[in-house]
């Protein structure tokens, strides 16, 4: 047996995958990938495919970027990991105060973590706390968008709405309020943009009204909602929203562990709108998609609530063993430098631009009912019949077996439902994008027409 078979058989024999159905995958070849350089991932058996998903959006600049290599290679001769409760370490103070540095205004701490979903556990619970010093005992839930996805922790996944992932857990959640969420393409909405962005504003404010004297913080991810579909929100409703938050006074988080570092075209999506929020969770690209690190920064107001003398027991009581690992932190230093040395977020316009001009044939399919982009965020829903936008049966599986086409022309993209998701990194030049476009039209194409 060659050596790549061996290792699908113990995959299959050993492995337990994420968001994935076992049986179907142990009765099915399996990709194992090996080694990675730009923008290209290669499996066991030599095989290339393009990673137009960033490694599920981690990665910023395509693999083995020579600088932050060479970053962890320096920190490994220093230290490896060390812990953060009752220590420091030099990579997790330089990190934090480049982060505040390019931080929207006013959040002024860092809060480190190891995902996404803990970012947001911890934003969630950081609100909770703050109100209880305050002594307003009665905020004590959240306001949520109903399509919402932030995660998979228990807390997380209370303020999530993505019933296929987490009904089964709902003896386990606690309660929130939920308001619907933009979605133009599936309301069908005729009216203009801005119009749109008051519909949508009036909603929340409606909940606010109700709520707010129940209600710690909003949390939404700002622009779009990744999990849900790449689903775009109407431009000015985000500042709405801040702006209703102030109003009833209730803390305003924004989940941009998706959004974050240059995906939407801007470092941060929020900064689209010009909106700052209280609390800020970030994750994925802030290590460049080398290893697993989270933020969650907050405002001097939060932080200095939390601070008493030892007997007043107003510390915030939360921490993880590999909390500010300073490998991690050493790569998202670097991965900042190289943000700023290189002009990334300015560079990738053309890229952006370039990425939209490619995806113009893909909205014509006969099976494509519409392609949503905003900056590398794409998403493209399927649909069985384009006049009336009708979806198909998601036991089709549809978005699954376009993902499993495109690998067949070197490419790796993802499924949400009826929705693929293309994400590429920097790293890809003008004929990659097209590539992968192309790609993705072909495997379109094949399936739901084939």
């Amino acid at each position: 047996m060659s050596r790549a078979r061996r290792l699908e058989a113990w995959d299959k024999k050993y492995v337990w995958h994420p968001f994935t159905q076992m049986q179907e995958w142990c009765q099915e070849p399996i990709l194992v990938i090996e080694k990675a350089k730009g923008s290209y991932l290669t499996d066991t058996k030599g095989r290339k495919y393009l990673d137009g998903i960033s490694s599920l959006w981690c990665n910023v600049h395509g693999h083995r970027v020579p600088r932050i290599d060479n970053a962890l290679k320096k920190q490994i001769n220093r230290v490896s990991h060390s812990t953060f409760l009752g220590l420091s370490n030099v990579p997790a103070v330089e990190l934090s105060r480049e982060l505040i540095g390019i931080a929207p205004k006013g959040l002024k701490r860092v809060f480190y973590s190891d995902s996404g979903s803990e970012a947001v556990e911890i934003a969630l619970k950081m609100a909770y706390q703050y109100w209880q010093h305050q002594g307003k005992n009665g905020k004590k839930t959240f306001l949520r968008l109903k399509n919402a996805y932030h995660g998979d922790t228990v807390g997380s996944v209370s303020v999530g709405g993505i019933q296929i992932f987490h009904d089964i857990f709902k003896p386990l959640l606690f309660k929130t309020y939920s308001v619907d969420g933009p979605h133009r393409f599936g309301e069908n909405f005729k009216g203009s943009e801005s119009q749109y962005a008051d519909h949508c504003a009036r909603r929340v404010e409606a909940a606010l009204r109700k709520h707010h004297r129940n209600i710690a913080a909003f949390i939404m991810e700002p622009l779009v909602q990744g999990a849900a579909g790449i689903i775009l929100q109407p431009r000015g409703f985000l500042k709405k929203v801040r702006a209703l938050t102030r109003k009833y006074g209730v803390f305003l988080i924004l989940d941009e562990v998706a959004t974050g570092f240059g995906r939407t075209g801007r470092m941060f999506a929020c900064e689209h709108e010009g909106v700052s929020p209280d609390i800020l969770c970030l994750a994925k690209g802030l290590s460049a998609g080398y290893l697993p690190l989270s933020a969650t920064l907050t405002t001097d107001k939060i932080y200095r609530s939390f601070l008493g003398r030892y007997d007043e027991f107003k510390s915030f009581f939360h921490g993880h063993s590999y909390t500010a690992n300073p490998l991690a932190c050493a790569a998202a230093l670097e991965n900042l430098k190289y943000f700023k040395d290189r002009r990334v977020v300015s560079k990738s316009q053309k890229t952006i631009k370039h990425l939209a001009r490619c995806l113009e044939p893909i909205a014509k399919l006969a099976h494509v009912g519409e392609v949503r982009q905003k900056g590398f965020m794409i998403g493209i829903e399927l649909v069985k019949d384009k006049a009336s936008n009708k979806p198909y049966p998601l036991e089709l599986k549809m978005g699954a077996c376009v993902a499993r086409e495109a690998r067949r022309h070197g490419v790796i993209i993802r499924p949400l439902g009826n929705v693929v998701v293309l994400m590429p990194t920097f790293s890809f030049t003008h004929s990659q994008i097209a590539q992968l476009c192309r790609a993705t039209a072909q495997a379109i194409q094949t399936v739901t027409e084939g």
